[in-house]
């Protein structure tokens, strides 16, 4: 008799053996015991029935995870910066939730007769988690105090509760034990060595507690690192304020060239990069000594792999995860071995990035605990007034300089290493060049000692000499062109409205950059005798021009004043650009071809003035709306005023539309005066963890604006004040009474 009996089977057999043999009753009663636990049986069988799926399940969510880290990894080599920050692969609610699906193995407590296989799969699942929390280490320091602390509670409750898991598994040998291996050492005693061919349990058991204890070092270490990174991320951004001054005070000397567009961007690209937290979190001595537990992971996994390997042959996996154990194993040991590769690489990159006498003599002090690491902790000391708190956050100090002391130790390791292998290549490492002294003064570290290498300055250089370069490729040449061909100063700014008055209206109406730009184009493509390429040449100008007013007006014109009319300018463009209307009406509409063109400006300065009028200010589209028609009003009775009688035939017209475009090509000219302002302000933000795509922006802007910076500068820019240069109110003033 087998488990493998169904109940119904074990049933029948009862009755036949009942009805040939007549058995005595108690015989019976002792055969009928086992219908229970066979029906169990036959009831767990049914349940088991989509672990192989729920093991697929796992493994999807292991290479989620791994994808993510080859994201990262990718992303690292595209860009240079072999330490590897994380940009996909993130502590966060929907990772930690896909970790926690990965780790599946380690939570279920259940299985029958599991083979080498099963107990290799769990194994690997612990080596996965030390190696995804060791990739996970650099992206604390992107995170504010409250998600900080909250990432870091949930990770901690859920490494506790793998930790407690395993335990209880290595306690009930769930993990440690194969149960087959005495079932037939009892059945057969030749049998007696058959334990060899796989894992041993004493084997099994010493792993399972190494890779638990890893986990539980590896969560002490984001613990101690949290805690520097927020008083590190500080004097970083101090830092970072005093080397922005002095940047500004440079570049605010003289006319803003793009040779000092350029420096002012390289000195911030600068201290970007070496300001990122997430570089100066790859510098600590834990995120090293995490490197080095990555590798140490990643031996005993892969002594591991080699010994299961006959057992994964012989299909030597009998848990309820059947053939599906087996992927995950697959899955989970690629996702080891590809996610050491960062953390590892961050430990040489970093010093390969610093090395100098300084950073030699800095880590052979390793008894030398910076303030940063404990700071936190002596503030909720000084805070607290209960004896017992104190006593506590005096012990955890106590253990923090411990657990930092340790992990410079680790550190020694790769550093040794990393000063051998220059050495025997004969590398320049320890030459004090002073090729880029003045780039040097921009460098953020925590520690003075800790400066950059020679050759990392010149590749941080290099890198945004590259950015600008390619920011020139996408230079806007349809711009360029009607800047060179239709702006002869920046008369238009001052002709294109020169009414006296506006007309009577519910909402007040001032002027910004784009929205004349926009009216002047709507009459300008309206006019019905002018070439379709012209128009659309016109049209191709003006799209590429408002991507750069707009940049100004958000930046140096958002105040609450503006937004309200940019917004309208903006929502007018889409109209005029995409469905060739304004306000509703079609800009070539066929009533047009027949009449004169001072008739289809007369009707857009009455359709102008009726809207005012009419439209009811009390819903936002209206007060939009509203603002356009007072603009439209003002501009085309300028143009009937200044044009008069000359409107109509068609030789005219075309001097007409030269001349709107020439206004246009004004108005966005004096507006792009303000470009370098914009880049300089772009450079530039409070937030240091924004600083990186902050600058990269600029550097592209720098690349994408420099012949027309060049261009109008070579013109001449009026000698307005500086602060006056972003407003066409304080323009038209200038130009009206210089």
């Amino acid at each position: 008799m087998g488990y493998n009996y169904s109940t119904n089977e074990y049933l029948e057999l009862v009755d036949d053996l009942v009805d040939d043999y007549n058995l005595p009753k108690n015989i019976i009663y002792s055969l009928l015991r086992y219908v229970k636990p066979i029906y169990r049986s036959d009831m767990e069988n049914k349940y088991s029935a989509p672990m192989p799926w729920i093991g697929l399940y796992i493994g999807s969510a292991s290479l989620v995870c791994i994808l993510a880290m080859v994201a990262d990894l990718l992303h690292g080599l595209r860009s240079r910066k072999l330490w590897f920050p994380c940009k996909y692969f993130r502590m966060n609610a929907a990772f930690l939730a896909i970790i926690f699906v990965a780790m599946k193995l380690l939570v279920d407590r259940s299985g029958v007769i599991p083979g080498d296989v099963d107990q290799a799969g769990k194994l690997g699942s612990m080596a996965f988690m030390c190696i995804m929390m060791a990739n996970l280490l650099p992206c604390l320091a992107t995170m504010g105090s409250n998600e900080l602390l909250t990432n870091i509670i949930a990770l901690g409750v859920l490494v506790i509760t793998l930790v407690v898991n395993v335990s209880i598994q290595l306690a009930t040998r769930v993990v440690s034990y194969k149960e087959d291996v005495p079932i037939i050492q009892i059945i057969s005693p030749k049998y007696a060595d058959v334990q060899s061919l796989g894992i041993t349990k004493n084997r099994n058991t010493m792993l399972s507690t190494v890779y638990v204890t890893m986990l539980l070092v590896l969560l002490v270490i984001h613990v101690c690192s949290s805690l520097a990174i927020l008083k590190s991320k500080k004097v970083i951004e101090s830092k970072y304020e005093q080397r922005h001054n002095r940047a500004l005070e440079d570049i605010q000397r003289g006319l803003l060239t793009v040779e000092k567009l350029q420096m002012h961007v390289t000195n911030h690209w600068i201290m970007a990069e070496s300001g990122s937290p997430q570089f100066i979190t790859a510098c600590f001595p834990t995120t090293s000594a995490s490197g080095v537990i990555c590798a140490f992971i990643t031996v005993l996994h892969t002594l591991t792999m080699s010994w299961i390997i006959k057992a994964g042959l012989m299909k030597d996996y009998n848990s309820d995860y059947s053939w599906s154990m087996l992927v995950i194993l697959i899955v989970q040991s690629v996702g080891v071995v590809i996610g050491t590769v960062a953390p590892l690489s961050r430990c040489f990159a970093i010093l390969s990035f610093k090395v100098s006498f300084k950073i030699i003599a800095k880590h052979f002090n390793v008894f030398e605990v910076e303030s940063y690491w404990t700071h936190k902790l002596y503030v909720w000391k000084h805070a607290s007034i209960q004896t017992l708190k104190r006593l506590t956050i005096s012990f955890c100090i106590e253990f923090q300089e411990g657990i930092v002391v340790v992990c410079k130790i680790i550190s020694l390791i790769p550093f040794s290493l990393m000063i051998f292998v220059l050495y025997c290549l004969k590398s320049v490492v320890f030459s004090s060049s002073e090729q880029n002294k003045d780039l040097r003064a921009y460098a953020l570290q925590l520690e003075d000692e800790m400066e950059l290498a020679e050759r990392t300055l010149q590749r941080l250089s290099k890198s945004v000499k590259q950015l600008i370069k390619k920011g020139e490729k996408s230079q806007p040449n349809n711009l360029m062109k009607l800047i060179l061909e239709r702006s002869y100063g920046f008369q238009g700014v001052k002709c294109f409205d020169h009414i006296d008055h506006d007309v009577p209206s519910k909402v007040e109406y001032q002027d910004c950059w784009s929205l004349p730009v926009v009216t002047l184009t709507a009459i300008a493509v309206s006019l019905p005798k002018i070439e379709k390429k012209e128009v659309d040449s016109l049209l191709k100008s003006v799209r590429e021009g408002l991507v750069y007013v707009t940049l100004v007006e958000e930046n140096l014109n958002a105040t609450h004043d503006y937004v309200t009319i940019q917004q309208a300018a903006e929502t007018l463009w889409q109209e005029v650009d995409v469905h060739h209307k304004w306000l509703g009406y079609k800009l070539k509409d066929h009533a047009f071809q027949d009449i004169r063109a001072g008739q289809i400006v007369e009707w857009f300065g009455d359709t102008a003035r009726n809207i005012v009028y009419t439209e009811d200010i009390s819903k936002d589209d209206s007060i939009s709306m509203s603002v356009c028609a007072n603009s439209m009003y003002r501009i085309s009775k300028t143009i009937l005023l200044t044009f008069q009688t000359d409107i109509d035939d068609k030789v005219n017209q075309k001097n007409i539309f030269d001349n709107l475009s020439s206004m246009i090509a004004d108005i966005m000219s004096a507006c792009l005066t303000n470009l370098p302002q914009v880049i300089i302000t772009k450079c530039h933000t409070s937030v240091i963890e924004k600083s990186e795509a902050s600058v990269q922006y600029a550097a592209q802007l720098l690349g994408e604006t420099t012949q027309i910076i060049k261009t109008l500068q070579d013109r001449g820019i009026p000698s307005m004040n500086p602060g006056d240069l972003s407003f066409i109110d304080k323009w038209r003033a200038y130009l009206g009474d210089p």
